[in-house]
């Protein structure tokens, strides 16, 4: 049996961990659960309590939230290079900014695709401050280039990258030529497109 399980829905933050799963290199084993009844069962709710996805088991660890995923991979396979050395100025650009993406700019992005509005002179009780404030960060922090990181790419883009890619797919981000040329690169990779193939062939394979 592999070490590694991955627990994911092809249409959910899943296919950020798959992505993540596919640039470490190690073999794992997939369980694909749809939505409802098999997420709620007692056998993946001792995975999840949350009864949600993504999810990884590796060995005896359980790790959810795909943020903490992509984290937890990253620093237990160190020889994969997904993040930079504990003595480099990048490491702490690295933690830095993808907890900003699974933080402040999740939040402003989920405020606007539910309609939510900060009340005017509130900005201090959100984390996010405003979408328009969230945006502009993410803008300046990838400004240097190419990654967000600087010359490394690392599992932070992985986590980043999705967020505006999904954000301006469903025009939730706004589509800025930066954000464009910044996803356009980081999704070009072998391992980005290998998990974009699993995820669209289950897809197929479900409703035929």
């Amino acid at each position: 049996m592999n070490d590694l399980v991955f627990y994911t829905n092809p249409q959910s933050r899943g296919r950020i961990a798959h992505w993540m799963l596919e640039e470490i290199g190690e073999p794992y084993e997939t369980v694909w659960l749809e939505f409802g009844a098999a997420m709620k069962n007692a056998e993946y709710l001792a995975v999840n309590p949350m009864g949600k996805v993504p999810a990884l088991k590796h060995g005896a660890a359980f790790v959810t939230e795909t943020a903490a995923i992509c984290a937890y991979l990253a620093d237990r396979f160190p020889e994969k290079n997904l993040l930079p050395a504990a003595n480099h100025p990048a490491r702490a650009d690295y933690f830095r900014w993808l907890f900003f993406a699974a933080g402040p700019l999740e939040q402003a992005v989920t405020a606007k695709a539910l309609g939510w509005q900060v009340p005017e002179g509130k900005s201090g009780f959100v984390g996010f401050g405003s979408y328009e404030e969230a945006l502009a960060t993410v803008e300046k922090a990838l400004q240097p280039g190419p990654y967000i990181c600087g010359a490394q790419f690392t599992a932070a883009d992985v986590y980043v990258g999705s967020q505006l890619g999904w954000g301006m797919m469903f025009g939730t981000i706004d589509k800025r030529p930066l954000f464009e040329d910044y996803v356009a690169r980081i999704y070009a990779r072998p391992a980005a497109l290998q998990a974009i193939r699993l995820n669209e062939e289950y897809l197929q394979q479900r409703q035929t």
